[in-house]
């Protein structure tokens, strides 16, 4: 597929689309930044954030994270096709600590961080956001498949150095306090926030209420 004048990689047709129509005719990244944008993007995934944000503001300095080995050499080829400058690739998970994690992958959005013990899953190298916060970030991406609530929380004391920022959270129904603490650290740390449901998760909003003991 031809995106911007050049190749576009990817493997599955479908995630694409729906990536693309997010991206780029929906514009979830929509937002006014510097010329020279510091963007942070945690769970890059085959690039199109990136593109997107390079596309609108070709001086942005990007690192981008992604830990699946399918999901980031696709990235790197994407990156690499439009010869863009000031974009670091890195292979790393985002995490709370500077260490090795288990982590499931199947070169789709959905490769996550998993709980030690899950057969199918192999080690990558995860790096601690709160390190990186050390100056100013015009826009911080998270899309990390499930970590979003202990990443968030990791790093709430350093929540001052960002402008924008973008959470696509996933959690299971029982864990709606995660998402409420969100809310609270987010508010906290003085930011204004704005919901979107990606997709209809459940078909009624009552029909997770427990059946009557």
């Amino acid at each position: 597929h031809i995106l911007y004048g050049a190749s576009t990689y990817f493997y599955n047709p479908q995630e694409f689309l729906h990536g693309i129509k997010e991206i780029f005719v929906d514009e979830i990244y929509k937002q006014q930044l510097p010329s020279d944008a510091r963007v942070l993007d945690c769970g890059a995934n085959i690039g199109l954030s990136v593109i997107y944000l390079k596309e609108l503001y070709p001086d942005a300095r990007i690192t981008a994270f992604e830990p699946d080995e399918k999901n980031f050499e696709l990235l790197s080829k994407n990156v690499a096709a439009r010869s863009y400058k000031n974009v670091e690739l890195r292979k790393e998970a985002v995490w709370i600590a500077n260490t090795e994690i288990e982590f499931s992958e199947d070169a789709s959005m959905s490769s996550r961080i998993e709980e030690t013990g899950v057969t199918g899953v192999r080690k990558v190298k995860a790096i601690r956001l709160k390190d990186l916060l050390t100056d100013k970030v015009d826009f911080l991406k998270i899309d990390i498949e499930g970590a979003e609530f202990k990443v968030l929380s990791d790093i709430e004391e350093k929540l001052d150095v960002i402008n924008n920022m973008f959470i696509e959270y996933h959690g299971l129904y029982n864990q709606q306090e995660e998402l409420t603490q969100i809310f609270q650290i987010l508010t906290r740390a003085g930011f204004n926030y704005y919901i979107r449901e990606a997709q209809a998760i459940y078909e009624h909003p009552f029909s997770k209420v427990k059946d009557p003991a």
